[in-house]
Order: structure tokens, then sequence, then C-alpha cells
């Protein structure tokens, strides 16, 4: 028996579909170009399939059962008709490649298999030998489907036509650098100015309306159904596909469709020609879980006023990131030039603060393209510099309670107040417009003490909970009260990072959260009352939690010790390993001195032997090269994982 029917076998005896989920679900599978002369799977086009493998995929799905299904197939079952096969399997198509009509076709009318086929109209309306520009590689319009081949596959019964867009399938000048992003979820950049909303907007309308009117007049039949170029959408852009009846939209998602949600339909993209074993594999196994490997950088490392320094440090960057082969980067957004851990100005354009450069976007774009890594944007809760912050509308503690202020602590804004509230909910959906990232880092300053808040709206919401009359010097000397406060302020911290990660997916759906947190959330859970932090809430609430593992932070001098503590304690919650990144530092806050490489790779490696699998640093001193390379990569590379991603 072949490894490969072997792998099969296995497959089929570990991997069931309930009835229940044959009822309601399907699975959504997105190919693109189909050619011949495909090179394994390192072939320069990662999204080409080869025909015999694509013939080898319909023959699995013949084979063991899986029944492709149309659009109307699965509208017909939403709407109480004939209920969908126990293996559905909905087949699409994307940018109108000429093979789809020479290769693809003929292997649809073999098997009796429909699939949906996206088009971009504009490419379609080009007239012959026009040269189309298809990412990085200029095509030809004979390149893609004709009509007269498009009228021919639609009249088989067996293919259906989405709309790829008229013109969004390319990417658009979206920050000062000329970086191309997505357009249909960049603004994009022009004459010194971004493109506001509204203009946004009108440009996604005329488009998609360009794209139904041509596919309306060329097949009769007008669209429902709205593949978006790159996967890339945004509560926006469904909006305006929705007003103008492409009500189902095709994304790139992973998961599985679903009969109640077919707004948004997720597909799983075929990626390096993967043979039928591997397509078994990979929608059959369960995801393997991701590993993450992420270097914490500061962009005020990378920023300088002379615009041609600034991109020999970006430079630096990408070349050891990339040398890195790690999984993440969480990138600053915000700027701290005096190191105070407040945000004095921003790199992104917004409403309320400075803008020290407009230079977020540009960065994350290359670490994206060019290093291949998922960047999350670093940003604080509450620990913002007004230029006008008004009267008290920072966090205090309480001098009535006979507690003196932190001179080390942050200036933070007061989560009690609404004008706050707002202002942080404004710089992040800011952020979200202009750039284009894939989670977000909430920084460590989402914490609280004991009696803290006592600003204004602090002193109001402590009043709220216990009666107008109530003090903080009365908090002091009643135990259950202050733990009942401490609780309330963790939980209006969470649930307002909540609310700022929901403010985000306005603009990135897919987006992930992890949230920094001192490792006393750990080792001493009843931190609780001076931190307003909790370890059990933040891996029930994020993706992942960012550990400050870090001994001399904590004035531990014993770091192997320290570290072995922790990661016990950790593998000992509930999804611990799965959501918990371990993060060191890099420098002895203390004296100044860098911890080596080779310590730091040490660490990794006892702690992995623990069960301990996610790992981080800060600060990555990419200008001086350190931590030393190599010794780093030893124990942060992910070149031997193939489940580095997500």
């Amino acid at each position: 028996m072949s490894r490969a029917i072997k792998l099969l076998v296995l497959l089929l005896a570990l991997v069931t579909i309930s009835p229940a989920q044959a009822a309601t679900e399907f699975i959504a599978v997105s190919y693109h170009d189909v050619r011949d002369d495909v090179v394994a799977d390192y072939d320069p086009d990662q999204y080409a399939v080869a025909t015999e493998n694509l013939a080898a995929h319909f023959r699995w799905l013949n084979d063991h059962g899986y029944k492709p299904v149309s659009i109307a197939a699965i509208l017909a079952a939403r709407a109480g008709g004939t209920p969908l096969p126990e293996k559905a399997v909905l087949l699409t198509f994307d940018d109108g490649y000429r093979s789809h009509y020479t290769r693809v076709f003929p292997l649809l009318k073999a098997f009796n298999y429909p699939a949906v086929f996206s088009l971009v109209t504009n490419w379609m309306s080009q007239p012959a030998g026009a040269r189309i520009q298809y990412g990085n590689e200029p095509k030809t319009r004979e390149d893609f489907l004709s009509w007269e081949q498009v009228r021919e596959m639609q009249s088989s019964g067996l293919a259906e036509f989405a709309s790829h867009s008229h013109d969004l399938h390319k990417g658009v000048h979206a920050n000062p650098q000329g970086n191309e992003l997505p357009a249909a979820v960049a603004r994009r950049f022009s004459d010194g100015q971004y493109e506001d909303n509204q203009a946004y907007l009108r440009r996604l309308r005329e488009d998609l309306g360009n794209s139904i009117r041509i596919l309306e007049r060329e097949l009769g039949f007008r669209p429902q159904v709205m593949t978006w170029p790159y996967g890339k959408f945004s509560v926006d852009s469904v909006g305006v596909a929705r007003e103008l009846g492409l009500d189902i939209n095709l994304t790139l998602e992973t998961g599985r469709g679903n009969l109640q949600e077919l707004a948004l339909i997720p597909r799983h993209l075929i990626l390096a020609n993967p043979t039928a074993a591997n397509l078994a594999a990979s929608l059959l196994l369960p995801e393997r879980p991701s590993i993450v490997r992420a270097a914490h950088v500061d962009l005020d490392y990378l920023y300088d006023p002379d615009p041609a320094q600034q991109e020999v440090n970006l430079s630096l960057l990408l070349n050891r990131i990339r040398a890195l082969e790690i999984s993440h980067v969480f990138l600053q957004a915000f700027a701290d030039p005096d190191a105070n851990g407040a945000a004095a100005s921003v790199y992104f354009p917004n409403r309320h603060m400075p803008v020290r450069a407009d230079l977020f976007s540009r960065v994350a774009w290359q670490l994206k393209t060019r290093a291949d890594v998922l960047v999350y944007a670093w940003m604080p809760i509450l620990a913002f510099e007004l230029p006008d912050p008004g009267q008290d509308r920072y966090v205090l503690e309480s001098t009535h309670a006979g507690v003196r202020a932190d001179p080390k602590s942050e200036p933070r804004l007061s989560p009690f107040d609404a004008d706050n509230r707002k202002l942080v909910l404004d710089l992040y959906e800011d952020l979200a417009i202009h750039a284009d990232f894939d989670g977000i880092l909430f920084h460590d300053d989402g914490r609280l003490n004991e009696f803290e808040d006592a600003s204004a709206p602090g002193q109001r919401e402590l009043q709220a909970l216990f009666g107008n009359s109530y003090s903080f010097r009365q908090l002091r000397e009643d135990p259950d009260a202050l733990r009942q406060w401490s609780r309330h302020k963790q939980q209006a911290l969470t649930e307002f990072t909540g609310k700022l990660a929901n403010h985000v997916r306005r603009w990135h759906p897919e987006i992930k959260t992890a949230r920094n947190l001192f490792a006393d959330t750990v080792l001493k859970p009843e931190s609780e009352s001076w931190l307003a932090q909790s370890i059990a809430t933040a891996i029930e609430t994020y993706d992942y939690v960012a550990l400050m593992a870090m001994p001399y932070l904590e004035n531990r001098d014993d770091a192997e010790a320290f570290l072995r503590t922790l990661a016990v304690k950790v593998t000992e919650l509930p999804r611990g390993p799965q959501k918990v990144i371990f993060e060191f530092q890099t420098v002895d806050w203390r004296n100044g001195h860098e911890i080596h490489a080779t310590e730091i790779a040490r660490h990794m490696r006892r702690l992995q032997s623990l069960g301990i699998r996610h790992f981080a640093w800060y600060p990555d001193d990419f200008i001086a090269g350190k931590p030393a390379l190599e010794p780093l990569r030893e124990g942060a590379s992910l070149a031997d994982y193939t489940h580095r991603r997500r």
C-alpha cells in the first residue's frame, strides 16, 4: 500500500461528518490558474495547480462521497428545498483565467461537477492584445476567458459566475511612501491626502455597479455573489455589496460554510499545487495549532527625520526578520521617545493625536509582504498623553486613602470617562482604516491598582457601585469591597478592549487579539487587587496572552527558577500552553545591560521541554543587531515547522 493511500485511509478513519453538520455545513475551496507545466510544489505561481492534480482532486472527491454543489443548490437548501448532501463541497475558481475553459471546464463535464467562476470585468472588457497588469506579472487579454467561452460554460448548467469586482483586483497607493494595498479596503493616498470615507464608499459603489451591469449585459443575469480580491473585505465593503444585491460574499477566511451564514462564506485557499493526499489532509484533519515566535519592534528605533536613513533602518529590520524566520512581529504603532510608557504621538493619521510620522502602514505592509510575518499592531489601552487633556481625565491614586502615587507609573487616561473611551476608540478605528495588519497587541498599561481610579469619573464609578457617600478611605478598610472593586475594574478593562477590537474588525474582520499581562497574574492570583488583571479571564477573552516572563523586571536574580515556576503554573491553566506567549526581556533595565541571545535561546529550549510553545522578546534592536542573530535564531526560528502561521 502506497504512503499516499495509507494517509487517505487514516484520514477517513479519523474524520467523520455528523448528520447534523451535513444538514447545514459545506466545504468551499478556492482555486486559481490551472496549467500543465506547474513545477511540483515550488512553482513561482504558488496559486497555480497542475491539471493532473486537479483531476486527482476531483477523483478523490468522487471516490470518497463528496458532492460538489452549486450556489443555487445552497440557496435552495437554505430556503427549505432539497437538503445539502452529507459531504457538500463548493468548488470556486477565481480571476477568470483562460485555463478555466480549456482545462477546468472539460473536467467539470467529465465529473458532472458544478463550480463558481469569479470574473474581473475590467479585464474581460479589454480589446484583443491588451496588456493587463496582474499583480507584479504582466499578462494579456488572451490569458483570460472570452465572453463567448463564458457563455458556453454558462449554457452547460455547470458554471455559475460571480463578480470579482470591475477594477479592484489591484493595489492602490495607500500611504505617503507609495505602498500599494488592496484596492477594496485601502484608502487611496493622492496629492498629499487620504481619500475620505464618502469617496471610498463612492468608489466601491461605482466599481461593483460597473461589474454588475457588465455581467448582466453579457450573461443575461444579475449576479448575487461577490468574491473579494485577495480575500480582503470590510464591514463597509460588504454593506455596499449588499446594497447592490450581492448578498453572498466569498472570502478566504478559514472554516466551513454554513447555510445560515451565506453573507460570508469562508473558503480553503489552494496553495503549492497539492496532491490529492495533501488536499485531503488540509481539508479533513483538524487545523494544526500555530506556533508563535514574535519580535517586539519599536518604531521609535526605525524613525528618523532623514527619510533616506529611515529607509536604511527599514531595510535592516526586514533583513533581520527574514533571517530570523519567525511568525509574528508586534509592531509599535505609537511613539514614546521619552520612554515614559505613554503615547506622546502616533505613527498613523488620526483625529486626536500628533502624528510623529505616517510610518506604521508602510512598515507593516513591508513586513507582511517581504518578510512573510503576521503583524500585530501594538497599542496602549489607556496610556495616551493628550495635547489638551482637560481637567481630571487621568487615572489618579487616592491620596485620601493614604496611598502615594507611583512616580514610575505612565500617564493613563481614566477608562470610566466617556470622552476618553471615545477618543481611544477613534484612535483604534483610524489605525484600522489606514493600515493592513493581522492582530492587535494590547499594551501592559491596562491595569489599575487598589486605589485607582480616583479621578472624578473613577470616583463616580466607585460610588455607583457602593453608594453615593462611599469613599476610597472606606475602601481601604473593607476587604470585601476592595475585591469587588478590583474585579469590577478588571471586567471594565476587558470589556473595553473587546470594544476596541470590534472597532478594528469593521475594517479587518479576521483580526486576532493578544494582551500583555504581568507575571504576577500567574504567580500571585491575588494580584487582581493591585493590577485589575486576570490570567483566566484573559485566556478566555483573547487569542493570545503575552505574559511578561521577565525575571529581572521582577527583581528576580535566579532567572531559571523564576521561568521554571512560571512555566509549571501556566501548563496547569486550562488552555495555558495554547494561549500564553512567554515574552522575554532583552535588556536588564535595572542596569542597562544586554541579556545575551544565548541566554534567551537557552530559556526557550528549557521552557519548551516543560510544555511552553510560544515565545516573544522585547526589545528587538534591529539597528544594533541585538540580541545576536544566530544564537537567537537557533532558539526562535520556525524554519522546520509546518504550522507556523496563525
